[in-house]
C-alpha cells in the first residue's frame, strides 16, 4: 500500500474511533436509567450487570477526554439517583467517577483538578439525597464519598508527580550526557590539533629564519610542515567522520584504531622535528596488556605534555617514562626547561585541564608542577582494572 494512502487512512480511522467513543459515552446515561428499571421482578443481578455495561461505555472516551467522560458519567449518576434505586446499584458508577477524577489529577494541573473535584463531590452529594434516609446515614455517606474522592485525587497527583520527576531525571540525564559528549569531543579535537599545530608553528618559524641562508634546512622544515599537516587533516577527518557516522558518500565512516602507547616512537619523532628530543623509557612488565581506554588516555597525556614542552619549556630534551606497576600505570613527562617561577600560580589551560580530566575519568590522578631542580614535571597514575598477559607474538605497546 502506498505511503500516501496509509497516511490518509490513519486519520480516518482515528476520526471513526472518536465518533464511536463519543456515541457510546452519550448513550451511557440512557442505558444506566434503563438498567435500573429492567429485568423480571427488577432482578438486582441483572441490573448490576447492565449498570456495569453502561459504565463501560464511557471507557473509550475516558482515554481520549476524561473531563467529557466524567461529565456524562455524573449526568447518568444523578439521573439514575432521581429514580431512587437501591444504593448498591450506584456504587460502580460512583467509583468510576472517582477513578476519572484520579485520571484528571494525573493529567491536568490543580486549576482544573480542584473545580472538577468540587463539582463531582456536589453531584455525588446531590445523588446521595435520593438514596439515603436519616441524618446519620447521610452524613456517613457524604464522609465516605469525600474520602474516596480525596483518595483518588491524591493517587492521581502522586502519579503525576512521579511522571514529572521521571521526566526531569531523563532531561537531566540527557543534558549530562550531551555535556559529557561535548567535553569528550572538545578534548579529542584539542589533542588531535594542539600538538601538530605546535610543530607546524615552530617549523614555520625555523623555515622563515633560514630560508635565505640555509635553503636545504628550510626545505626540511617545509617537508615537516607538509607531513604534519596531512596527518592532522587525516586525524580530523577520522574524528569528524566518526561523529557523523558516515563519510561523504553515505557509507559508514572507517573505524581506525585509536592511538596508544605503541605510537610513542612516532610521537617522539614528530616532537624531535619541532626541536625537542624525547628520551623514552619503558619500565615494568611489558607482557601485560592495557585496556584500550587506559592506552588511549596515556598516549593523549604524553602528547599534550610534549606539546607544552615544545611551546613553553625552551629546552632541547625531555624524558617520558612509562612504568607498568601492579594494578597501576605510571606516566611521567619531565623536562629541564624554565618551568614556572617559584610561588607562581599554576593556572594551566585546556591542555592541562584535559589531561587531568582524562586521568580522573579512569579513576586515576594527575599532578603537574615545577620540579625542585628546575624544569616541569607531569605525572599521571592510571589504575589497571586487571592484567591480562599478551598472546605470544603480539606487539607490545
Amino acid at each position: 500500500m502506498p505511503a500516501t494512502a496509509t497516511r490518509t487512512r490513519v486519520p480516518a480511522v482515528l476520526a471513526r474511533g472518536a465518533v464511536l467513543a463519543w456515541g457510546a459515552a452519550v448513550a451511557h446515561p440512557f442505558l444506566l436509567l434503563t438498567a435500573l428499571r429492567t429485568g423480571p421482578y427488577r432482578s438486582a443481578g441483572l441490573r448490576l450487570f447492565l449498570a456495569a455495561v453502561a459504565v463501560g461505555l464511557t471507557l473509550p472516551l475516558a482515554r481520549r477526554n476524561p473531563l467529557a467522560a466524567l461529565g456524562l458519567l455524573l449526568a447518568g449518576v444523578f439521573a439514575a439517583a432521581t429514580t431512587r434505586p437501591e444504593a448498591v446499584l450506584l456504587y460502580l458508577p460512583l467509583l468510576a467517577a472517582d477513578a476519572l477524577v484520579g485520571r484528571i489529577a494525573a493529567l491536568h494541573p490543580l486549576k482544573i483538578l480542584l473545580p472538577t473535584a468540587l463539582v463531582t463531590l456536589a453531584v455525588q452529594i446531590a445523588s446521595a439525597t435520593y438514596t439515603t434516609s436519616g441524618q446519620d446515614v447521610f452524613v456517613s455517606t457524604i464522609t465516605a464519598l469525600a474520602l474516596a474522592l480525596l483518595t483518588a485525587g491524591l493517587l492521581g497527583r502522586s502519579v503525576r508527580e512521579r511522571r514529572d520527576h521521571a521526566a526531569e531525571l531523563r532531561a537531566a540525564t540527557t543534558a549530562e550526557a550531551v555535556a559529557a559528549e561535548r567535553l569528550r569531543i572538545a578534548r579529542e579535537l584539542h589533542d588531535v590539533i594542539a600538538h601538530s599545530i605546535g610543530v607546524i608553528a615552530i617549523q614555520a618559524g625555523v623555515g622563515r629564519r633560514v630560508i635565505e641562508t640555509q635553503p636545504a634546512e628550510a626545505r626540511n622544515a617545509l617537508a615537516t610542515i607538509e607531513t604534519t599537516s596531512r596527518e592532522t587533516l587525516a586525524g580530523l577527518r577520522r574524528t569528524l567522520g566518526a561523529l557523523r557516522g558516515a563519510d561523504g558518500g553515505g557509507r559508514p565512516a572507517p573505524r581506525d584504531p585509536a592511538p596508544g602507547l605503541a605510537d610513542l616512537e612516532r610521537l617522539a619523532a614528530s616532537t624531535a622535528d619541532a626541536g625537542v628530543r624525547v628520551e623514552l623509557r619503558h619500565l615494568g612488565n611489558p607482557d601485560v596488556s592495557l585496556p584500550p581506554e587506559v592506552d588511549l588516555a596515556a598516549y593523549r597525556i604524553v602528547q599534550e605534555a610534549l606539546t607544552n614542552v615544545v611551546r613553553h619549556a625552551a629546552t632541547p630534551t625531555c624524558r617520558v617514562t612509562v612504568e607498568r606497576r601492579t594494578g597501576t600505570l605510571l606516566v611521567e613527562i619531565a623536562d629541564d626547561g624554565r618551568g614556572t617561577p617559584p610561588g607562581a600560580a599554576l593556572t594551566g589551560g585546556y591542555g592541562l585541564l584535559g589531561m587531568r580530566e582524562r586521568a580522573e575519568l579512569l579513576g586515576g590522578s594527575l599532578t603537574a608542577g615545577p620540579r625542585p631542580g628546575g624544569g616541569f614535571d607531569v605525572t599521571a597514575l592510571l589504575p589497571l582494572p586487571h592484567q591480562v598477559p599478551l598472546p605470544e607474538g603480539a606487539p607490545n605497546p
